[in-house]
């Protein structure tokens, strides 16, 4: 027991040890809650806790594959494997494939990624628009999207393009046997609700549940809380930081975690507010911006570090300025300080901020590595092999069967697709029922018409030999690929040998991903399970994104949340960029001070904050007003610099080491 509990702090030692009724955990940015919740688990299970009893749920797949590598060296391995540590939506989809049927769907369902929803609801406006109406398919995949978040209707106006859109939409996708990334959170509360029986085999399942970073949850993952949680023991621990919420705009509410009394009745909450991560004069700023939200849960950060550096504000004549300037210091501190460059981050509000630091780095040769760029599962040779196999599992998934019908050619042309397609709608059935009826068939012609049995044998072929839990499914996807011609039809597609090999590459490595999830997958879901474990995969992970490659991290406000630096630069502290101009409008200032709150706390050592007195808009170079949030910082807690007035001061020979004299030196060079 005194290996689980050494090292803790007071009180994480009382929220560790708090098993039973309903905990607030108040976990401070840097303040260990991770280490927490491992070893509460740990604790638990030392306190004679059955593991298939306890359930921890987080946000994303890093988050959860941390937790259980860290609950796997805490305790002992058969234990480790026993306890439930998922995802919001990996719990949702496991709930659907037990239960879905209640809600009158098929265990087969398939799950349409974003790209799957835009191509439906394309097909979609397209029938329903009048010829004076415009709707873009991605902005109503998006309206559709938050209504499901969010619980509210898409449109009060019945006769809306909008509100057909998207009863159409949710009547087709239920059709398809087919279910959105949103709909697995609706979906799996429904059938709690609607099902008396469902709900007692989930409660029972669990008697222990913990929520990790419960400031992000939403109104339907409070729901799916209060509907796990034993009402006559109400032992659910959630942990997080309302002061860290900053995803307002995916329909998180901050309310569950303020109102969390609301919910749970006379819970015990425990403040985690010493910070293992900051210096103290770091932590003293962020708190003197903090504090002037309103309705906030009282906590004050501090650390046994030491004060350290005192934090820097440079104001920049522009934003050109900017970037150089602060790749330079950085090229710098490498220099002088022995740095590794993953030591440095710049941090930014908009993702059109990183162009020019980008350029700067590109241009002294340093490596960097930024949030965004294409997801793996959404590159097109990919998306080909996974819709295959989406196909073969659910042959009445239109998206997947038009993605591939033709790719690679096989002889079935546009006209045909189009009129498959046409002639489903009218008969009201999938494509594939379509390409299988004979009176369809029999206006083809005869090249057309074996080239459709063709490929329909194919499917059906397939069909059946994924339904074999035991299949090695990455062995039947590269005799498919062979089968079809598929690496030859990539490679005709490049326009370089090089590109060629990368995709062929990419192909590859999709089949080593099923080959590595299948012996490593303790379910027999056979091929369905890799799907589903993909389609989870699927949803953006900025935190995942951020840290892939080496070198200074490029990363927006958001992205940042969870991650750490020794040297924090955080840029644009002017009015319109944070807070963003949007805030100011809608009066969500909240949020933005929040989201700078997460950005000065993201530093270990080193803090500097910059902002430009002109920034470019359409071309045209504008005057810029500080940052409001300027206003809040405690005296004494920073250094302000004007980065002009340093230049202009003539440089003595004892000063040409002095760092602002060497920039000047360049800038002006």
């Amino acid at each position: 027991m005194a290996s689980i509990l050494s090292g803790l702090n007071p009180a994480q030692d009382a929220a560790v040890k708090q098993m039973r009724g309903p905990v607030l955990i108040l976990a401070g940015a840097g303040t260990g809650k991770t280490r927490v919740i491992t070893a509460r688990i740990a604790y638990m299970l030392k306190q004679g806790v059955s593991p298939d009893k306890i359930l921890a749920v987080t946000f994303t797949n890093k988050a959860a594959a941390e937790m259980r590598q860290r609950v796997a060296g805490a305790v002992p391995k058969a234990a480790a494997k026993k306890v439930t540590v998922s995802t919001f939506h990996s719990l949702c989809v496991r709930i659907l494939r037990e239960s879905i049927t209640v809600l009158g769907y098929k265990k087969n369902f398939t799950i349409y990624d974003q790209s799957d929803q835009v191509g439906l609801i394309r097909r979609i406006i397209v029938r329903k628009a009048a010829g004076d109406e415009k709707l873009e398919p991605k902005v109503a995949q998006s309206m559709i999207s938050s209504a499901k978040n969010k619980g509210n209707p898409v449109s009060d106006k019945a006769d809306s393009l909008i509100s057909e859109v998207f009863n159409a939409y949710q009547a087709e996708l239920k059709q398809l046997n087919a279910v959105d990334f949103d709909d697995l959170m609706l979906l799996a509360v429904e059938i709690l609700k609607v099902s008396p029986e469902t709900k007692h085999i989930w409660r029972q399942r669990f008697e222990f549940m913990m929520v990790d970073e419960f400031q992000d949850t939403n109104a339907l993952q409070m729901q799916l809380v209060q509907l796990l949680v034993r009402p006559e023991n109400n032992n659910v621990c959630v942990v997080g930081d309302d002061d860290q919420s900053i995803y307002g705009f995916r329909g998180a509410e901050i309310t569950n975690i303020l109102d969390f009394e609301r919910f749970f009745p006379n819970p015990k909450v425990i403040k985690l507010e010493e910070n293992y991560r900051s210096t103290n004069i770091i932590l003293k700023l962020a708190n003197s911006v903090i504090k002037n939200n309103v309705g906030r849960r009282e906590k004050t950060l501090w650390s046994s570090k030491g004060d350290g550096d005192v934090p820097r504000l440079m104001g920049m004549p522009d934003e050109e300025t900017e970037a150089e300037a602060l790749v330079y210091e950085i090229l710098e501190q490498r220099q002088e300080n022995k740095r590794e460059w993953e030591d440095f981050a710049i941090l930014f509000r908009m993702n059109t901020q990183s162009r020019l630091f980008e350029q700067a780095l590109r241009e002294q040769e340093i490596p960097y590595r930024i949030l965004g760029g294409q997801s793996f599962f959404e590159k097109r040779e990919v998306k080909d092999v996974l819709s295959y196999m989406a196909l073969f599992l659910n042959p009445e998934d239109d998206v997947s069967l038009l993605r591939v019908i033709n790719n690679p050619p096989r002889g079935i042309g546009n006209t045909t697709i189009a009129t498959a397609t046409e002639y489903s709608i009218q008969k009201d059935c999938s494509v594939f029922a379509a390409l299988r009826d004979k009176e369809y068939l029999v206006n083809l012609s005869t090249r057309a018409r074996t080239a459709v049995r063709a490929f329909r044998d194919m499917v059906d072929g397939y069909t059946e030999v994924v339904k074999s839990d035991t299949l090695d499914y990455a062995s039947m996807a590269s005799s498919l690929l062979n089968e079809i011609g598929f690496m030859d039809y990539v490679r005709r597609g490049c326009r370089t040998p090089e590109e060629a090999l990368a995709r062929e590459q990419t192909v590859n490595d999709v089949l080593e991903s099923m080959k590595s999830h299948r012996e490593r997958s303790a379910s027999s879901g056979g091929l369905s399970d890799f799907m589903d474990s993909v389609a989870l995969r699927k949803e953006k992970e900025d935190r995942d994104d951020g840290e892939r490659g080496y070198g200074v991290s490029l990363i927006t406000m958001h992205a940042a949340k969870g991650l750490e630096f020794p040297v924090v630069y955080v840029c644009g502290l002017e009015q319109n960029v944070l807070p963003h101009s949007r805030s100011l409008e809608e009066g969500s200032i909240d949020e933005e001070r929040r989201i700078l709150y997460v950005a000065l706390t993201r530093a270990m050592e080193q803090l500097t904050m910059t902002w430009c007195f002109t920034r470019k808009k359409w071309g045209q170079k504008q005057g810029c007003q500080l940052s409001c949030f300027v206003d809040e910082f405690g005296e004494g807690l920073y250094e302000e610099i004007d980065y002009e007035d340093l230049v202009a001061e003539p440089a003595s020979e004892e000063e040409v080491g002095d760092y602002f004299d060497q920039i000047r030196q360049m800038l002006s060079g």
